[in-house]
């Protein structure tokens, strides 16, 4: 129920809602679940992930603690979509009436400072020189006056979850439901013809690699397989949703010396783009 979104979200939503979605799955919480660790009920969670309303900003930060996921690109998402649903996205540019307009001219020194001789020139300068002392000072107490009187002290990170499986035990599995994409090492990226982005991932806790791919279209397929062995593990876009977000190959056991190879094969055109990474 909760892997697709439905259809008619502004893209930038979509991809939001196709994110927190990926990670509530990897947690394997129910929604009770969800609203018992999180300070957001069982039917905020229920609007949040249908895409019914734009979830706010803390509840996105307590999902990625509970998932155990950097909360950077998740935050960043959320930014573009509070910003086309609020429509600050769409704001208009300042005018070109606006933008033409010059600025004031300052206004003209007075004439008897002009005037003045080399005692009042003396006068006016220390005068101004005083008036800035006092400035600075006045703002250096209302910093001092703000500042806390004991450093705070940095929330305790989330815990880290433990991976489900083990080498041969993650063959064919998902690494976002087994725990495994908490803290990857990426080992080789590559940018394809059609502007597809993909990465060969390994996880050291679950011995075990995988590839995943974004910026793809609807047809569009990646192939996985360790050298020398093993079966291949494939992942296809099926839907304008999966091609606006990240999505994984099954994984394939994988120890030091294997060589990991990914094909990507576009649906316009034969053929294909590989690469590949040694462990």
């Amino acid at each position: 129920m909760t892997r697709t979104p439905p259809s008619g979200l502004p893209p930038e939503r979509a991809r939001l809602v196709c994110r927190l979605r990926e990670l509530k799955d990897g947690t394997g919480l129910s929604l009770a679940s969800l609203a018992a660790g999180t300070t957001f009920s069982k039917s905020s969670w229920e609007r949040y992930l249908n895409g019914k309303t734009l979830p706010p900003e803390q509840a996105v930060r307590e999902l990625c603690r509970l998932a155990g996921e950097p909360e950077g690109r998740c935050l960043a998402l959320w930014e573009l979509a509070e910003s086309e649903w609020s429509g600050r996205a769409a704001a208009p540019p300042p005018g070109p009436q606006m933008a033409r307009t010059p600025p004031a001219p300052p206004p003209p020194v007075a004439p008897q400072v002009r005037r003045a001789g080399g005692r009042g020139r003396f006068m006016a300068v220390l005068a101004a020189l005083c008036v800035l002392a006092a400035g600075g000072l006045s703002v250096a107490l209302v910093l001092l006056a703000g500042r806390p009187t004991e450093p705070r002290t940095a929330p305790p990170s989330p815990s880290v979850p433990a991976p489900r499986c083990r080498g041969s035990a993650c063959e064919g599995a998902s690494p976002m439901l087994m725990k495994c994409g908490t803290d990857p090492l990426t080992l080789a990226s590559h940018r394809t013809s059609t502007g597809a982005h993909l990465e060969l991932r390994y996880s050291a806790g679950c011995g075990a690699g995988w590839a995943r791919m974004w910026s793809t279209r609807i047809g569009d397929r990646l192939e996985l397989r360790a050298a020398g062995g093993g079966r291949p593990h494939s992942a296809a876009i099926t839907d304008g949703l999966a091609a606006q977000s990240y999505v994984y190959t099954p994984m394939t056991a994988a120890r030091s010396g294997t060589v990991l190879r990914a094909c990507f094969r576009p649906v316009t055109a034969t053929g294909g783009e590989c690469f590949e990474a040694r462990l």
